[in-house]
């Protein structure tokens, strides 16, 4: 298993974001995740990207657990994410802020 997640969980102050997140990823496999909106998908992928700590739940990554504090821990690990909200950089294209990301 290339990434696993069980039971990830987080919170902002007193509302759960997400509750009980769970995915499996094996190498060369392509995902897409889909739900309402405030389901915690976003949520779920900025924790494996590095943006956001979790509170709860477990993280392996090729079998050992991991933790990224940051978006370059999970890139220096192979892991990156496009962002669906605005533009990083206004003045460049779509294609221009992609390979920013």
């Amino acid at each position: 298993m290339l990434l696993s997640l069980k039971g990830i969980q987080k919170s902002f102050g007193g509302v759960k974001a997400l509750r009980d997140g769970n995915l499996e990823v094996r190498e060369g496999e392509v995902h897409l995740l889909m739900g309402e909106n405030g389901a915690g998908k976003s949520t779920l992928m900025k924790i494996v990207a590095g943006l956001y700590e979790r509170d709860g739940g477990e993280m392996l990554w090729r079998g050992k657990p991991i933790s990224f504090a940051r978006p370059s821990e999970a890139a220096a690990n192979g892991i990156a994410m496009v962002h669906q909200e605005s533009l990083l950089a206004p003045h460049l294209s779509v294609a221009e802020n992609i390979f920013l990301g």
